[in-house]
């Protein structure tokens, strides 16, 4: 973290620009930063002397030093779970042999609106306790580095963007698993509207006579096609005799989940499949609207409906060419997030590290 105060605006443009290649040359470096050669070479050679830089020959393959994996539920709210989090950071820090103030920005992301410049959720329909919350004071406990908070899929959509380097300007990246989000990627950067809220598109109404919601609406396509949407369709052709797979979960573990129906599904099961079937349908007629609009060259889905495996994918890209403008779906390929669920946690190291540069230009 000291090391990383004493930089010069010039040294951060080029670690910008480093930051952003899986490997560049000095001679690349100064070409795409417009510097000379040789005002370069000498950022770099004391970027290097600071330890700031490595000077590698191989490409950098992931952003992960080290990692933990665990189940949370944000009904426990912010301090229950925020203390948790403190914790599991102090141990992967010393797991990589580092300190508290050698970090020097924190990524969070999490499943709700937010406020991405007060770093606080806005009446988040999955979380109500943590509206407003400041994640930013309560990580400031045991951190004094800048945190930055974003939605969870515009952290994946990040991860998405480091992994191409910025060579596909146009995506998105779309998450389905308790709820639905989309991650917008416009022009290289990801677009967050007026006040954070963009890429919302859980509440896409795909059936006026649907069901009502959470957030009060009828119809929204988070309540009809997102895992629990899948698991509540699956339990009931389990208890009305369609599908004796599913009936033999049931009554095993008695309650079905995504990852239920997905295992189903794989073994071939006509009514999970039908199930996933009018999912990715829904799903489908959602995104063509989304794909009119902002003309994707792709869009990446991610979360926990990556298990169900290609199925869903062929009912997502049928319905999306169907309903879709031909000019808009000319080149559009629509896949599984290549990071699976690394996506969410190199994003949000891409968070940090972006904004912490931003920040350290704008002091400058």
């Amino acid at each position: 973290m000291d090391r990383w105060k004493q930089l010069s605006g010039s040294e951060i443009t080029l670690l910008d620009h480093v930051f952003w290649s899986s490997r560049i040359s000095r001679e690349s470096l100064a070409a795409c930063s417009s510097f000379s050669k040789t005002r370069a070479n000498a950022a770099v050679a004391g970027m290097l002397e600071q330890g700031v830089l490595e000077s590698t020959g191989e490409p950098v393959a992931t952003a992960l030093l080290a990692h933990h994996s665990e189940p949370a539920d944000v009904r426990d709210g912010p301090t229950a779970v925020l203390a948790r989090v403190r914790g599991l950071m102090r141990e992967l820090l010393k797991r990589s042999g580092a300190r508290a103030r050698d970090v020097i920005g924190i990524g969070v992301g999490v499943p709700g609106p937010v406020d991405f410049e007060h770093g606080q959720l806005v009446s988040p329909p999955l979380m109500p306790e943590w509206d407003a919350y400041s994640i930013r004071d309560d990580l400031k406990a045991d951190f004094t580095a800048p945190v930055f908070v974003d939605n969870d899929v515009n952290v994946m959509a990040l991860g998405e963007l480091w992994r191409l380097q910025r060579t596909l300007p146009n995506f998105l990246v779309v998450k389905v698993g308790t709820g639905i989000g989309c991650g917008i990627v416009c022009h290289g950067q990801v677009y967050r509207g007026a006040n954070g809220s963009a890429g919302d598109v859980g509440h896409i109404c795909v059936d006026p006579n649907g069901p009502r919601w959470h957030c009060g609406n009828v119809g929204c396509v988070e309540t009809m096609a997102a895992g629990p949407a899948i698991a509540r369709a699956a339990t009931a052709a389990a208890q009305e005799g369609q599908s004796p797979l599913l009936a033999r979960m049931l009554k095993a573990r008695r309650v079905l989940r995504l990852q239920d129906v997905a295992e189903a599904c794989r073994a071939g099961d006509v009514a999970a499949n039908a199930v996933v079937q009018r999912s990715g349908a829904l799903i489908g007629a959602m995104l063509a609207s989304v794909v009119n609009f902002h003309n994707p060259s792709h869009i990446f889905i991610g979360g926990g409906i990556q298990r169900i495996g290609p199925f869903f994918l062929a009912a997502v890209r049928q319905s999306v060419y169907h309903r879709s403008l031909p000019l808009s779906t000319r080149h559009l390929e629509i896949q599984y997030t290549p990071l699976g669920e690394r996506a969410g946690i190199i994003g949000a190291a891409v968070l940090a590290m972006q904004e912490s540069l931003r920040l350290r230009e704008a002091v400058r």
